[in-house]
């Protein structure tokens, strides 16, 4: 049997914004922010609401697990054969608040997705960076 079976990966992003936790927390929650860094969405920040987020490659369903305003955020992300888990958790710090981005559950075998993953957040943070310096 394959050891490397059942396991899986978590594609990690940090990053320092020099904005406050609650101004963050508003661009990971309002549907119209949301679509100008992320993708389109029916977003509501509701543990248990289910939402879409569409993208020009695809759209993957999902589903609010926590929601705890200025801190934490979690949610499913399940399409294109891929079964994960977004966290998202807010940290202030002395010049802002520190932002880290979870997506776990990739599978050993899902390279593809995975490596897809890590190079598309990376876009998607510096999206997010570049809204919250227009000061949405």
């Amino acid at each position: 049997m394959n050891e490397l079976a059942g396991r899986t990966q978590t594609v990690v992003v940090e990053k320092d914004f020099p904005h406050p936790p609650e101004k963050v927390w508003r661009a990971l929650t309002q549907r119209e922010l949301i679509a100008d860094w992320l993708m389109e969405n029916d977003f509501a920040p509701e543990p248990g609401h289910r939402f879409t987020m569409r993208g020009d490659w695809g759209s993957v369903q999902c589903e609010v697990l926590e929601a705890a305003r200025d801190r934490t955020l979690s949610y499913a992300w399940v399409g294109m054969g891929i079964e994960t888990v977004v966290t998202w958790t807010l940290t202030p710090s002395a010049t802002g608040t520190s932002l880290r981005m979870e997506q776990s559950g990739f599978r050993t075998e899902q390279v593809r997705a995975y490596d897809g993953a890590k190079y598309g957040w990376q876009g998607f943070f510096a999206n997010l960076g570049n809204l919250l310096a227009r000061g949405a």
